[in-house]
C-alpha cells in the first residue's frame, strides 16, 4: 500500500475535514478526495462519513485508522534507523511547544541523555496541530503540548498546570489589557476565559501565537500581557517586569502524549522523567508560597 494513502487518511483524521487536510498537505480538495476513494477501493470499505460537521471515521476507518498509523510509522523508524549513527541503538523524535521547552522541556533533555546516553533526541518546536499530526503519522514519538486532541491509540497525561499571569514593565500597570497590551494566544480554552474576564476588549495591536516572541516585544518595547509563572520569575525578581496586582490569572494544564502501542524502553523512560521534573517543578511552586504565607502569619 502507498504511504502516501496511509498519511492522507491520518492527516484527515488529524484535521477533521477533507477541506483543512487539503491546505495541510498542500494539495487540492478533490486531491484528498481521490486518494481516500482509491484507499477505500483497495480497503473494500467506507472509511469515512462526509457531513456538514466534517468527516466522521466509520467503524472500519476507526480500525483501519491503527493500522495506518503502524504502516507511517514502520516507513518513519526505517527511514531514521537507516540513519542512526555508529553508537546510538534508537532515536526518540519529541514535539513540544516552545513555552513548554523554555525552563521544562530543555531541563528534561540533559536527564534524559544521562539515563539513556545511547538513544538520539531529535528535538523539534511546533504548534497543537502539527505536533498532534505528527503523533498520529508516527513521526513524533512524544507530544508535549497545552491542548491535546482526544485521537484513537494516542495516550494523553497531565503534566503540570501552568499559570498564566498579567506582567508589565509598567511597576503601575492596570489590571485590564491597556495601551501595549499583547495578546499572547494560549488556546481556545485562554480565549474563552479572557473574553469572559474582559466583555469590552476590543482586541489587542499585537497578537502573538508563542509567549517568547510576545515576552520579547514587552521586554524590548514596554506593555503587558499574561505570561506562564515559571517563564516570567526570573524577570520578576530583576524587576524588569511586574507582576499586576488586582488582575485575574488563569491555569492552563499540560499534557504529554504518546502512542498507546509504543512499548519502547526510552518512550517510557522519557515519560516518566517528564513526569519527575514536573512534580518537582510543582514542588518548587508550592514550597515558596507556603513559606511566604508562614512569614506573614508570624509578622
Amino acid at each position: 500500500m502507498d504511504t502516501e494513502l496511509a498519511r492522507t487518511f491520518l492527516t484527515v483524521v488529524t484535521a477533521g475535514n477533507f477541506i483543512a487536510a487539503a491546505e495541510r498537505l498542500h494539495v487540492s480538495q478533490s486531491t484528498v478526495s481521490t486518494r481516500i476513494h482509491s484507499l477505500e477501493e483497495q480497503l473494500g470499505c467506507t472509511l469515512f462519513v462526509r457531513n456538514k460537521a466534517g468527516a466522521t471515521l466509520t467503524p472500519a476507518g476507526r480500525q483501519f485508522q491503527r493500522h495506518a498509523s503502524a504502516l507511517v510509522r514502520t516507513v518513519e523508524q526505517a527511514r531514521q534507523d537507516v540513519g542512526i549513527p555508529k553508537g546510538f541503538s534508537g532515536t526518540l523524535v519529541v514535539g513540544g511547544r516552545i513555552g513548554l521547552w523554555e525552563e521544562y522541556l530543555l531541563r528534561w533533555l540533559p536527564l534524559m541523555q544521562t539515563a539513556n546516553p545511547d538513544i538520539l533526541i531529535r528535538a523539534e518546536s511546533a504548534l497543537e496541530p502539527e505536533i498532534m499530526q505528527g503523533l498520529v503519522e508516527g513521526r513524533i514519538d512524544i507530544g508535549v503540548m497545552y491542548t491535546p486532541q482526544s485521537r484513537p491509540g494516542l495516550k494523553v497525561e497531565q503534566l503540570f498546570v501552568e499559570r498564566l499571569i498579567l506582567v508589565s514593565t509598567d511597576p503601575k500597570g492596570a489590571p485590564e489589557p491597556q495601551h501595549g497590551y499583547v495578546y499572547v494566544d494560549w488556546g481556545p480554552e485562554f480565549y474563552a476565559r479572557h473574553s469572559a474576564f474582559f466583555p469590552n476588549f476590543t482586541g489587542p495591536s499585537l497578537t502573538a501565537n508563542v509567549g517568547w516572541l510576545g515576552l520579547q516585544h514587552l521586554l524590548d518595547n514596554g506593555g503587558s500581557g499574561f505570561f506562564a509563572h515559571r517563564i516570567v520569575e526570573p524577570l520578576l525578581k530583576a524587576k524588569r517586569v511586574h507582576a499586576v496586582g488586582g488582575a485575574p490569572q488563569f491555569t492552563l494544564p499540560a499534557y504529554v502524549v504518546y502512542p498507546l502501542d509504543r512499548q519502547d524502553d526510552h518512550v517510557s523512560s522519557a515519560v516518566e522523567l517528564m513526569h519527575r521534573l514536573a512534580d518537582a517543578q510543582t514542588k518548587q511552586a508550592v514550597e515558596p508560597a507556603s513559606a511566604k504565607r508562614g512569614a506573614r502569619k508570624r509578622r
